[in-house]
């Protein structure tokens, strides 16, 4: 009985059993993980129906004899390349590949040149200079399809603004045929998106100079680094990483530009301002073809990626070298 009170006391006085540490931090990191998982679930389900799931049905779509038919009876034939093969060998195609390089490379230039000389004009301090900027916001603020139609009626070349302002400056005895030339229709929409882009481009870049402190300009002053070479050397390359957003947001929102092109010259005349979004548009709801249309829009959004890729790539070098 003694050895046995013994045993128990012993067996009572040892420490009670514990979780390893490391077992606790598993649990622990375990539990994270499950509400990182639970607080990301509602975005990446909002992605993949909306973005995702639309994204993989144009793709197949592309491969696909996708009619008017496809809605009734449920059948889409499979054609493979077919759809690409008939895009390509399409001469609209081609022109309209040239017209969307034009309209994206001229349209990217002047929101981006008139844009920042704005932001640099506006960064100085003079009376309304909060109201005026506020109203360069107004093209912004618009909705594409009410400036599409200002600018139908100021573009038009019997009774429009412009031509009636010209004429009674005696600068012009017709009126000039903004809309109408194949001449003059795609300068006159890539000056319109301009119009529509420069507040995008002066919001953002404003912004960034705002974060540029004023010492540097200050210092550089003193160096005798005024006007033009304080701007080489002190706000562009400040503005370095603003300029790649710019570009990178403008490009993509331009190649897509659709509403108002149609509002304007609906493609016309004679595809002079054809573009691979309304070339797609066109051929899915006004001829109703889905799968040629799927196939324009794939090869758009192809076109989009590379342009992304590639500027962050010799974006990343540059700043490497640097």
């Amino acid at each position: 009985m003694t050895l046995q009170a013994a045993q128990g006391g012993a067996v009572s006085a040892a420490p009670p059993s514990r979780i390893p540490d490391r077992r606790r931090v598993l649990t622990m990191r375990r539990r994270t993980w499950i509400a990182s998982a639970l607080f990301l679930l509602p975005a990446v389900a909002y992605i993949v129906l909306f973005f995702g799931a639309p994204i993989v049905k144009n793709l197949t779509m592309g491969f696909q004899d996708y009619t008017t038919a496809t809605f009734y009876n449920g059948e889409a034939p499979w054609v493979g390349f077919q759809n690409y093969v008939d895009m390509f060998e399409s001469p609209v195609f081609s022109i309209a590949l040239s017209n969307t390089f034009v309209f994206t490379i001229a349209s990217i230039a002047g929101q981006f040149v008139i844009g920042l000389a704005f932001a640099v004009f506006f960064r100085r301090r003079f009376p309304l200079a909060g109201p005026i900027r506020a109203l360069m916001l107004l093209p912004w603020l618009l909705p594409l399809i009410v400036t599409g139609a200002i600018w139908k009626w100021l573009l038009d070349k019997d009774s429009g603004a412009i031509n009636r302002i010209l004429e009674a400056l005696h600068l012009t005895s017709t009126g000039i045929p903004w809309l109408d030339s194949p001449s003059l229709a795609l300068l006159s929409v890539i000056l319109v998106n301009i119009w529509i882009g420069i507040p995008f481009n002066l919001t953002i870049f404003y912004s960034g100079l705002q974060s540029i402190p004023d010492e540097l300009y200050e210092a550089a002053s003193l160096d005798g680094a005024t006007g033009w070479k304080a701007f080489r050397h002190i706000t562009w390359p400040m503005l370095r990483p603003v300029t790649n957003v710019v570009l990178v947001l403008g490009v993509v929102y331009t190649l897509k530009v659709l509403d108002i092109i149609l509002g304007l010259t609906n493609g016309g005349p004679a595809n002079a301002t054809q573009t691979l979004a309304t070339l797609s548009y066109n051929l899915s709801f006004t001829q109703f073809e889905f799968g040629q249309g799927a196939a324009v829009s794939n090869v758009l959004i192809l076109i989009s990626l590379l342009f992304a890729a590639v500027y962050l790539r010799l974006s990343r070098r540059s700043e490497a070298a640097e």
